[in-house]
């Protein structure tokens, strides 16, 4: 009878728990002070009460001192048959280089939705890269009375996830360099010891060099048994030095790291060639991150990887250095999503940081996924996707709810009088000078000509057949006509709503009217459709995102990018989706024009391949 009360107990605490969720009360003070102030006045719950209170297991957190905790993935499995909350995602309008508040108003929507509308919700948020924090940007725990807390940990280390990234980025590239070193400088026989050594008096192939084996068509397990001819074969990736793409990288912007020469020291030998740092959030481990659903599928990613081609042409891969488990095992925590709170104690997941202009800017699918079966069937998920929706948004769609199987309930767009002013011909709104007086004072002729580009944006979103609420983030400079003329123009435009929002100034109190419009439209009809098939060339992939969602008349190849489309078509990666690295300053390619520009050529300067994340990059004009 103990045994069966006991496996009854047990059976119980595995079932999805009600939260019972205390969420800390707010102050609003006015004038508003500053976000660090703000952070600092609120004492936040300890992340163990945070993780009891909304249903995990004590086994299911791994804390990182009081305010911050890895939550296991075994939570999937326990959770496997409880039904998805509802998928939020929030987006925006072409910005102003200041940024117009995404992740603030996702953080004002949950703490309206949980610590005022009584609804389970849960927002998940990259985590910031070091080089916007300590840059003109800052860093992007939300604003005011919006934000997650303690907001110097999520800014700056976190729980290390970009250390890891980093760490393991740079072994690959060592591996690459010194691979390259050994096979210049050693015979076939001398290398094939090396890498199959002989331990204790036995010699065998690691599971890794026997999937190499195979990979080209040797059907042999022992080492001594080897030609000649296979032995040159397996010992020698002759990796051409010019073809590699895999880049180091450090998360600081250090301009003087973007190019550089590498191999000056005697013992290289002479082997000398240009190379480059990129940010730590742009390597492709990110991307992987962000996208992985599993550390069994994290590790295949990894293997796929890309990082060079051969003498003959043929792609090098991470697997083929041998390197996949030593980049696994240096991911293995950061796979797993953080957990934070908002100012009004509502849970938040900080989970992966790929930019949205060189990668697909948007949090990890692991995150959105556990939060999904957290929040329970009438919960919440509200997730953000970097910098306006041609970029941020479509990447969404297009590739991250293709790797997730995911489908979005609702789109909130986020535009503010500011950005709307600059779209209309408003003079130039440059980060860290002061604003000029068309920006303070009420202009509506500025903001109803700038009204376009949040009709193109609407037009964007109704591409992929989700409702589109708009969320104007209200500034004290806003006049009441202008915040009026903005609803009014986005609902005739075809949003399903358009709300002002104060929860900069007023905390989730002032995006209750927010997150009572998202409820309703996540209870319409939704016909969620990808824009493209995975079928179509590159080329065409290519030309229906540059037409159909930048508004370009067409697109125009480099002789060099229509080279890498036929090579990687050639390869096999031609069914993969596409992420476009483009300037998010502009539906164009020129950052200076704004509104909805029309008429122009898209050019493709460069295309390359993130073979693991699962999706081909072209580079569009001047981005670097």
């Amino acid at each position: 009878q103990n045994m069966v009360k006991n496996m009854e107990r047990w059976i119980q605490s595995q079932q999805y728990r009600k939260w019972d969720l205390r969420c800390l009360k707010l102050q609003p003070l006015s004038p508003v002070p500053s976000d660090i102030e703000i952070s600092r006045a609120q004492s936040p719950k300890t992340v163990d009460v945070l993780a009891k209170e909304i249903g995990l297991l004590t086994d299911e957190i791994e804390s990182y001192g009081q305010t911050k905790a890895k939550v296991r993935l075994s939570l999937l499995e326990r959770l496997k048959n409880q039904p998805d909350g509802k998928y939020v995602l929030v987006a925006g309008i072409t910005p102003t280089p200041l940024g117009e508040g995404k992740s603030t108003v996702t953080i004002g929507l949950v703490q309206a939705l949980t610590a005022h509308l009584n609804i389970n919700s849960f927002a998940c948020l990259r985590q910031p890269s070091q080089g916007p924090t300590f840059g003109v940007k800052g860093g992007a725990a939300g604003g005011g009375y919006a934000q997650v807390i303690p907001m110097e940990e999520f800014n700056l280390h976190l729980t290390g996830d970009i250390h890891a990234i980093t760490a393991a980025n740079n072994l690959l590239a060592a591996a690459i360099d010194a691979r390259i070193l050994h096979e210049n400088t050693q015979s076939d026989k001398a290398l094939y010891n090396r890498l199959v050594p002989v331990v204790n008096g036995v010699r065998g192939f690691s599971a890794i060099q026997l999937a190499r084996l195979r990979k080209l068509g040797i059907n042999k397990t022992d080492p001594g048994t080897l030609t000649e001819e296979e032995i040159s074969k397996f010992a020698r990736l002759d990796i051409d030095p010019s073809t590699i793409t895999w880049q180091r990288v450090v998360d600081t912007n250090d301009r003087f790291l973007r190019k550089i020469t590498v191999g000056q020291a005697n013992t290289e030998k002479g082997f000398v060639r240009q190379a480059q740092f990129d940010i730590a959030v742009a390597s492709e481990i990110m991307a992987i991150l962000a996208l992985t659903i599993s550390l069994q599928d994290m590790k295949e990613r990894l293997g796929k990887m890309v990082v060079a081609n051969d003498k003959k042409g043929k792609p090098v891969t991470a697997e083929d250095l041998g390197v996949t488990g030593a980049l696994a095992v240096l991911m293995k925590d950061a796979i797993k999503p953080t957990l934070m709170q908002t100012l009004e104690g509502t849970p938040v997941f900080v989970h992966a940081g790929p930019f949205a202009n060189i990668a697909h800017g948007n949090s990890s699918v692991l995150a959105d996924k556990i939060a999904l079966k957290l929040v329970g069937e009438k919960g919440f998920v509200v997730t953000e996707a970097g910098f306006g929706a041609d970029i941020g948004m479509e990447k969404f769609f297009n590739i991250k709810c293709r790797a997730s199987g995911l489908v979005p309930s609702v789109v909130v767009l986020v535009a503010t009088v500011r950005a709307l002013k600059m779209h209309g011909g408003g003079p130039n709104v440059t980060a860290g000078a002061p604003l000029k007086k068309e920006y303070t004072e009420e202009n509506l002729q500025l903001v109803a000509d700038g009204c376009c580009n949040l009709q193109k944006q609407i037009q964007i979103t109704q591409l992929f057949g989700v409702p589109v609420v708009v969320a104007l983030n209200v500034f004290k400079t806003d006049s009441p006509a202008e915040v009026d003329l903005v609803c009014k123009i986005a609902k005739q435009s075809g949003a399903f709503d358009a709300v002002p929002c104060n929860h900069w100034s007023a905390g989730g109190r002032g995006a209750v009217k927010l997150a009572q419009a998202v409820e309703k439209a996540a209870s319409q009809k939704n016909s969620f459709k990808y824009l493209y098939s995975l079928e179509l060339p590159i080329v065409e992939k290519i030309r229906i995102i540059a037409q159909k969602v930048y508004g370009a008349q067409d697109i125009e190849l480099s002789p060099a990018a229509q080279s890498q489309v036929e090579r990687y078509t050639q390869q096999g990666f031609g069914n993969l989706p596409i992420c476009m690295a483009k300037t998010h300053l502009s539906l164009s390619h020129q950052p200076e024009k704004k509104g909805v520009p029309t008429g122009f050529i898209l050019p493709i300067s460069d295309v390359r391949a993130s073979i693991g994340a699962g999706f081909i990059y072209p580079l569009v004009g001047t981005v670097s």
